[in-house]
């Protein structure tokens, strides 16, 4: 019993508990965004417009796995913490082993899906007849990594749940690596295209899932037995409930997707712009703020474990100081990213490719400007969002992540338009941004109200 009371989570000084598991994580997050980022790039200098704007098509399955693969870990991570500060130790092996079973099932399920209906789902994402052939040539092929992509992205948050963070970075940074070596390789000297690019995302994305299928047998806080790893649906339940706020998050930035796709193209066609190139351009704008999206959740996803084992142990002082400590780092970070973003926007779109017209930069520079101006206090909704779940209150951080993308969001990116016309798009998500804040201080203050100010034996 002492030992399970010395467990670091919580008795370590928490800057240094934070950083030694933010780091990894977010390492870890910003590697594995750059997965479709580097093929963008690759993409952009060895294709062009085109083949950027085919990626920018598939996107939406690669939040599809997003979706279901972070709603899984997340959700098994907040639970499996959430029962080790409770002492607990059998549920919380019960809801590790149930996330892996159905993490593999469901990776199965979707490549199959993706693979009978794959054109019909390209062209309901917003495909043009040019971009078309490009994006089945690549959403082919990565279809094949659909089970290593929601593998890792299910069992990451676990491993670091598990105090294994190194672990955890080096399974996304070993495939990375890899997937960044093959890209050149396979575009520029085999001559492979957008095949090229596919093939070395998915080598990368299978040498990253068999590094941390490897760590399962060496947990360090659970060892696991096989039945455990048998989905079962009381544990499924308590993993759904608490990752639902990711799921929601992942699901309506799916839809988001989707409706900006098509209404660049519809508006698009009527503009002097065409339709592929403001669909090019919204890719390329949306990969570049995944990487500040990645910093922001590689940063709660390392102060998550805190937090849920300080809470189940109601040490609530704890909770409180770790909150105070991510939400400082995430605005210095949204501050940092937005600087970058609203100054040097023309160095950053380059780096995708520097052949394209005057009128492509044109409208991606002031794409990029308006689309990311409130990114400056982003960072604060995000954390707010996943803090709750992490605590075991999943319906607010769901409240929130919904709000964000489906009461706001997708209306204004619909109406919007109607009124504007193409600018209607890139004005939708500055207004969402600065009005979830606002919601996420609000809910944050109203927690913490109500939280008990001192420990409880």
């Amino acid at each position: 019993m002492s030992e399970k009371v010395e467990n670091p989570l919580g008795t370590k000084p928490l800057g240094r508990l934070l950083f030694s598991l933010a780091v990894p994580a977010i390492v870890a997050n910003v590697v594995n965004a750059l997965y479709n980022i580097v093929d963008q790039i690759f993409i952009g200098r060895g294709i062009g417009k085109l083949g950027n704007a085919a990626t920018s098509i598939s996107f939406p399955l690669v939040t599809i796995c997003l979706a279901l693969g972070l709603m899984i870990g997340l959700g098994a991570s907040s639970g499996f913490s959430l029962e080790l500060g409770r002492q607990n130790e059998d549920k919380a092996r019960k809801i590790a082993g149930t996330a892996f079973g159905t993490l593999i099932i469901v990776g199965v399920i979707i490549m199959l899906i993706v693979r009978i209906f794959l054109k019909p789902m390209l062209i309901f994402f917003g495909s043009t007849d040019n971009i078309l052939p490009y994006a089945e040539e690549y959403a082919g092929i990565t279809s094949f990594g659909i089970p290593f992509l929601l593998f890792s992205m299910g069992v990451n948050p676990l491993v670091r749940a598990d105090r294994a963070p190194i672990l955890s970075m080096l399974s996304i940074l070993v495939g990375s690596i890899i997937n960044t070596i093959l890209d050149p390789i396979f575009i520029f000297v085999f001559h492979w295209g957008m095949a090229g690019a596919a093939w070395a995302t998915v080598i990368g994305q299978a040498i990253g899932a068999i590094i941390l299928l490897a760590y399962i047998p060496k947990f360090k806080s659970v060892k696991f037995k096989l039945k455990d790893f048998i989905p079962r649906p009381k544990w499924l339940w308590t993993i759904t409930k608490l990752g639902f706020n990711s799921f929601v998050f992942q699901f309506s930035t799916l839809v988001v997707q989707i409706i900006m796709n098509n209404a660049l193209r519809t508006y698009g066609e009527k503009s002097v712009y065409g339709a592929d190139t403001p669909i090019a351009v919204a890719g390329i704008v949306t990969k570049i703020n995944v990487i500040f999206i990645a910093l922001i959740i590689g940063l709660i996803n390392g102060a998550q474990p805190i937090c849920g084992y300080n809470y189940g142990a109601k040490k609530f002082g704890r909770v409180r100081q770790t909150v105070k400590l991510f939400m400082i780092t995430a605005m210095i970070i949204s501050i940092v990213c937005w600087t970058a973003f609203e100054l040097f926007p023309m160095k950053i779109l380059t780096i995708f490719g520097s052949n394209e017209d005057a009128l492509y930069f044109e409208y991606a520079v002031r794409f990029m400007r308006i689309y990311l101006f409130f990114n400056c206090v982003n960072g604060i909704q995000i954390c707010s969002a996943t803090f709750f779940p992490a605590i075991g209150k999943a319906l607010k951080g769901t409240i929130l992540s919904f709000s964000k993308q489906v009461v706001i969001l997708i209306p204004l990116m619909v109406l919007l338009p109607y009124f504007i016309g193409l600018d209607g798009v890139m004005y939708a998500q500055p207004i969402t941004d600065i009005i979830t804040v606002v919601m996420s201080l609000l809910f944050l203050w109203h927690e913490f109200r109500k939280m008990p100010k001192e420990d409880e034996a």
